[in-house]
């Protein structure tokens, strides 16, 4: 499943590909304008991709993190 940035901003990465997730852990953020949000995983799995860089410019709705099922 792709996870998505909650809205336009600088995102930063709390895991990497290859790592266990559970439900409901924070798996980046995303700050724009002293405003942050976490971005959750929905439900456990593997974290299979980060598909933008690190502290990379994002826009709302933009795919930035793959996870597959455990």
């Amino acid at each position: 499943m792709k996870i998505h940035a909650p809205f336009a901003g600088i995102v930063h990465f709390l895991v990497t590909p290859g790592e266990s997730v559970r439900t409901g852990q924070a798996l980046a953020s995303v700050e724009a304008v002293k405003l942050e949000a976490p971005v959750i995983a929905p439900g456990p799995g593997v974290v299979d991709a980060l598909l933008v860089e690190d502290f990379q410019d994002v826009v709302g709705g933009e795919a930035v993190i793959e996870v597959k099922e455990a």
